[in-house]
């Protein structure tokens, strides 16, 4: 897929040095750009979902009464 963006002279000079300082292609640049974004996103989402369960909820357990539970020990 190809994917255009407009950007002004300046910020297209800034992409290309940063992209050239990292060895990497603009595109896989962006691409990993916008990659870890995205991860980051869900990895926030996945932390702000169990903090509102431990605070619905604030039990802990010890690594030791996991593994029980686990029945790893």
């Amino acid at each position: 897929m190809t994917i255009s963006l407009r950007l002004s002279d300046a910020d297209t000079a800034l992409i290309k040095k940063y992209a050239e300082l990292r060895n990497m292609t603009v595109s896989e640049l962006i691409r990993q750009t916008i990659m870890e974004r995205i991860e980051d996103e869900f990895d926030l989402a996945a932390y702000e979902k169990a903090a509102a369960e431990y605070r619905a909820n604030p039990v802990t357990y010890s690594h030791d009464e996991v593994k029980k539970m686990l029945e790893l020990d």
